[in-house]
């Protein structure tokens, strides 16, 4: 049975009756009666400010009025009651004033002056002597009111104050001072107010706001809020020193995660300006999100095309149409970083139809339920199939028939492929000849081989498989130089792709997200970098090009990617735009060269000859070309090592098979017929072996 304790408030101690009114169901009335208390003591204060201000005028005045207002209580009790209700009734007494904005002002001063004007009405319906003061009344009016919408306006401006000291002395009390950080705001006045406004009010946040940049330095010498403008991101760097001088060094600049305020040009100035001052970059986005948790800010904001350090290549729409708009396309590796982008952008030229090939079956599921979405009115084939089954790519081909071929299946990643040879001889070398022979069997026009700086002089086996993929669609281009409809190979050659699966970016954003170091494997290792974008964009403009200026056969393009870049600072870079300083806030640790790896990445050959390009932003290289019967043994010679499992064996081969194009005798046997073809006038053919049938491989 259920049991009730006796009430033994009369047994607590002293004191206690004041804790027992703040718990329980008498802490929840006393929330409830605080709107109410406070509704009534500060309608009691702005009506004493507004008597005051009405007795402060008449004495001041000395005149006849005053002597009627002194005789009359009517008159203060009107003017007590009559804008008080006023102000109940309009919310005025509903606002926050401790955020005060210039529309709380505005109405501030329209309902006080709305209130006086109905307590003044009153007045002069109820009192008839007030009406005989005439033109003295108009003043009057005017000078009190005045005086009451100040003293009101002080009351709150003071309350403010107070509830502000107060806080501040009980965090100083209770808290930790924390790590302040000076930064500098870069973006429009208006953004650079609602920032400054924010981090005042998030004193946890630790960040000191010195100075407002704006794009175009409009505004300079003026203020903000109390924080100086001074100029344009173009000064940063007399900006920092001067600040340095005043001991307000800066260590990061804010500005706006979508970059609408600052052009893409103009933010990698920013970027190298930054560097050279050791200043972080911090994407801020909308007010209310700008510093995330323990004031890091959200990578998920990181645009990879910042951290290139040029501008990004554009796309030749026309040419590219004319590949592909009304043909059939297959895509090989569409599930894959750079397939996935390919067929994207394929997409939008209006393909008669696009097949999808890859061995991988939920990626395969993904761009293909993708692109059916996104593109509506093009027709897509998905094969699940491995370009290392000859038999299947062959059938997939007599199935779908297709004008142009994009090869992009390959394994890419160094040290996997170095461990596992076979597996890389197997997808790189002999997947890439099952779907050349297929292009030749079934007559497509193009095929676009991808390839990778690292086929360049390699020194791993994930360089040496895909030199031999190029060489070997190099070999069946050239034979095919006297048969005006032989399909066309193509090889496209480019750096490191940001952002792709399993590549540096977003080992990077894991470890930061983890608060791990970054790893990096030496300090002076260096890479050329791209965007997917760039990458798919080279391979259309580039085969485009090639295929529809019947550009000479054998040839391999390469973006120009600028200057190569430094891993580390990459790395530098990403901790910088993730609002953190590196070697504070997040250290960098070398771990040494993975096996297959080189500390420098080339874009030609030794024995490459560099092409005068006819296709802006990208170069031409003529490689020395390995006659086609030598290669066709060798791959079947690397098949059978690699059903063999004979690991060491296969890459001492590879090796020997590579180091053929720069055979001293080919060479010279090339080079005489290149300088024989250009002697006949119109003459650039160039054949070192007859094809053999199609689809048929010589043993």
């Amino acid at each position: 049975m259920a049991t009730t304790q006796p009430e033994t408030t009369e047994a607590l101690p002293a004191g206690a009756g004041a804790a027992r009114w703040f718990g329980g169901r008498d802490r929840l009335n006393a929330l409830r009666l605080r709107p109410l208390v406070r509704l009534v003591a500060v309608g009691l204060l702005d009506a004493l400010a507004i008597v005051a201000s009405i007795k402060i005028a008449a004495a001041q005045t000395g005149s006849e009025l005053a002597a009627v207002l002194a005789r009359s209580g009517t008159f203060s009790t009107l003017f007590a009651t009559i804008p008080v209700g006023l102000f109940i009734a309009t919310g005025l007494y509903r606002r926050s004033w401790r955020f005060i904005s210039y529309a709380d002002a505005l109405y501030l001063v329209t309902t006080v002056a709305a209130g006086l004007g109905a307590a003044w009405v009153a007045a002069l319906v109820t009192l008839p002597g007030l009406r005989d003061q005439g033109a003295t009344l108009l003043p009057f009016a005017l000078v009190s009111g005045a005086l009451a919408l100040v003293a009101m306006a002080g009351l709150r401006g003071a309350r403010r104050g107070l509830r502000v000291w107060r806080s501040n002395r009980r965090a100083a009390e209770t808290a930790q001072p924390p790590r302040i950080r000076r930064a500098l705001l870069l973006g429009d006045p208006e953004w650079a107010l609602a920032m400054i406004e924010l981090i005042r009010a998030d004193r946890g946040a630790g960040i000191e706001i010195v100075g407002v940049l704006t794009p175009d330095g409009s505004d300079h010498r003026l203020q903000i809020a109390g924080i100086p403008v001074l100029g344009s991101p173009e000064m940063l760097g007399g900006i920092v020193a001067m600040l340095d001088r005043r001991g307000q060094r800066p260590a990061c600049v804010l500005l706006r995660d979508d970059g609408a305020d600052l052009p893409r040009r103009a933010f990698l100035r920013l970027v190298s300006l930054a560097d050279q001052n050791d200043l972080v970059i911090a994407r801020a986005g909308r007010p209310g999100g700008a510093v995330g948790h323990g004031g890091r800010f959200n990578l998920e904001y990181l645009p990879l095309a910042d951290l290139l350090g040029r501008p990004e290549i554009s796309l030749a729409r026309e040419a590219v149409s004319k590949l592909v708009a009304g043909r059939r396309v297959l895509v090989t590796g569409a599930g894959g970083t750079i397939g996935g982008e390919l067929v994207r952008q394929l997409a939008a030229f209006g393909p008669a139809e696009v097949t999808l090939l890859d061995h991988g079956e939920f990626n395969l599921y993904a761009i293909d339920m993708e692109v059916r979405e996104r593109f509506p009115n093009v027709t897509f084939h998905a094969a699940l199939c491995s370009v290392r089954q000859r038999d299947a790519v062959f059938e997939v081909f007599a199935e779908r028939r297709p004008d142009v071929v994009f090869h992009a299946a390959a394994l890419k990643h160094v040290p996997l492929v170095e461990a596992n040879p076979c597996a890389g001889i197997h997808t790189n070398v002999i997947g890439t000849r099952n779907i050349a022979d297929a292009v030749c069997t079934f007559g497509a026009a193009a095929m676009v081989q991808v390839s990778t700086d690292k086929a360049v002089n390699p020194v791993g086996m994930m360089g040496v498989t895909k030199r031999l993929g190029e060489l070997y669609c190099q070999a069946l281009d050239l034979v095919g130089g006297g048969e005006p409809d032989s399909p066309r190979f193509m090889t496209v050659r480019f750096g490191n792709v940001l952002g792709s699966s399993g590549s540096l970016i977003p080992l990077f954003q894991r470890q930061l997200a983890e608060g791990r170091p970054l790893t990096v494997t030496h300090p002076d290792i260096e890479r050329f970098f791209m965007t997917v974008e760039e990458a798919v964009q080279l391979i259309l403009t580039s085969s485009a090009h090639a295929f529809e200026c019947d550009l000479e056969r054998g040839t391999v393009f390469v973006l120009d990617m600028g200057e190569p870049v430094k891993i580390v600072d990459i790395a530098k870079r990403v901790i910088r735009l993730a609002g953190l300083e590196p070697g504070v806030d997040v250290p960098i640790r070398f771990i040494g060269l993975r096996p297959g790896e080189k500390l420098f990445e080339e874009l030609f050959d030794a024995s490459e000859d560099r092409l005068e390009s006819r296709i802006p932003g990208i170069f031409e290289a003529r490689p020395c070309p390995v006659p086609l019967p030598e290669l066709v043994r060798g791959i079947n010679e690397l098949e059978r090592l690699v059903h063999a499992g004979d690991a060491e064996r296969l890459r001492v081969r590879a090796r020997e098979m590579v180091e053929w194009s720069s055979s001293a005798p080919w060479r010279a046997a090339f080079h005489a017929m290149l300088e024989e073809a250009a002697a006949v006038p119109g003459d650039q053919t160039i054949t070192l072996v007859e094809s053999p049938p199609p689809g048929v491989t010589l043993q």
